[in-house]
C-alpha cells in the first residue's frame, strides 16, 4: 500500500476448521523487533494451537510503527499511515479465511501497543485490546467502547507506568522521532472505564501481581494489570540474550505472569456485542 511493500506472518493452526469463523489476534511487535521476532519471543503460536485461533505477525517499516508525526522512527518521520496497513490486513486476511467479525483482537507491547491504542482509537475493527508495556500517545477524542486489557510493570522506565516520557523519549525530534506523552497507567485505564460505562474495579493482589477488573455494559470489560517489580517487557516472554539485554539495557521478562495466556483468555470472553 502506499507504493511500499508490507509484509506480515500469519499462523493458522492445523487444527482449525475453515469451514466454521475463527478468532483473528493480530500481534503487533515492539520498537526494533520485527513479526518474526515477535512470533518466536511470546508464544503466540503456541496459544493459537491450544485455543484454536488464526494470528498474525505484522512487520512494521523499519522495525517501527506510526502511531503519529512525533512517534515512532522512520515511519513516524515519512508519514507512514499503520492504521490503513493494519486495518487493510485484517480487511484482506478475512476475504482468505473464515474470520469472525466478532473476534478480531489486537495486542502489542510498546511501540506495537502504541498502534493498538491508534488502532481503537481510530477504528472498530477490534473487539479488544491487549496492550503490554505501552501507552496511548496522541488525540483520542471519541474512541468507540472496546473491551481493554493493559498490562504493565511498575518499574518501566520506557513507558513509565506514572506516564511522561520515558528514556528513549526525544520530544519527537530528530531522525528518529520518539515522543511518548502518555498519562498514568491507572488514569488511562479509568478513561477506558469511562468510555465502556463500567462499574466500579475489583482490586485483587497475589504477590507482584495487581489486577483492577470492572465489567461495563455490552459485556466489556477493562482490566489493569500491574506487576510491581517489572520493567519494560512481556512477562512469560522468552528471555532476551545476556548479550544483548546488557548492552541495549533491556529489561528481562517477568515469570509472575503469562501475559499471552492472559491476553487470550481475556479476548476469548469478550467478543464484540452483538450489534456493536
Amino acid at each position: 500500500m502506499d507504493g511500499r511493500k508490507r509484509t506480515y506472518r500469519l499462523y493458522r493452526p492445523a487444527s482449525v476448521d475453515l469451514a466454521t469463523p475463527v478468532p483473528l489476534v493480530v500481534m503487533l511487535h515492539g520498537a526494533a523487533g520485527t513479526g518474526e521476532q515477535a512470533e518466536q519471543a511470546y508464544g503466540w503460536t503456541g496459544q493459537a494451537d491450544r485455543d484454536g485461533f488464526v494470528v498474525v505477525f505484522p512487520d512494521g517499516l523499519n522495525r517501527a510503527w506510526a502511531v503519529g508525526p512525533q512517534c515512532c522512527g522512520a515511519p513516524a518521520r515519512e508519514g507512514v499511515d499503520d492504521v490503513a496497513f493494519i486495518t487493510e490486513l485484517v480487511a484482506t486476511l478475512g476475504k482468505d479465511l473464515p474470520v469472525d467479525p466478532a473476534r478480531r483482537y489486537v495486542t502489542g507491547i510498546s511501540n506495537g501497543g502504541l498502534l493498538a491504542y491508534r488502532l481503537v482509537c481510530d477504528t472498530t475493527t477490534f473487539a479488544a485490546i491487549g496492550a503490554v508495556a505501552s501507552t496511548l500517545t496522541g488525540q483520542c477524542p471519541d474512541p468507540k467502547p472496546v473491551s481493554v486489557l493493559h498490562v504493565h510493570g511498575q518499574q518501566d522506565q520506557t513507558m513509565p507506568y506514572g506516564g511522561g516520557p520515558g528514556r528513549r523519549d526525544n520530544d519527537g525530534t530528530g531522525r528518529n522521532p520518539v515522543k511518548i506523552d502518555g498519562p498514568p497507567t491507572p488514569e488511562l485505564a479509568a478513561r477506558w472505564r469511562t468510555v465502556d460505562s463500567c462499574a466500579a474495579p475489583k482490586v485483587t493482589t497475589d504477590g507482584p501481581v495487581t489486577r483492577s477488573t470492572a465489567t461495563c455494559a455490552q459485556g466489556r470489560a477493562v482490566e489493569l494489570i500491574t506487576i510491581a517489580d517489572a520493567g519494560h517487557q512481556w512477562p512469560g516472554g522468552r528471555p532476551n540474550p545476556a548479550r544483548a539485554e546488557k548492552l541495549l539495557n533491556l529489561d528481562p521478562p517477568s515469570t509472575a505472569l503469562n501475559a499471552t495466556d492472559t491476553i487470550w483468555r481475556f479476548f476469548a470472553a469478550h467478543p464484540k456485542p452483538t450489534g456493536g
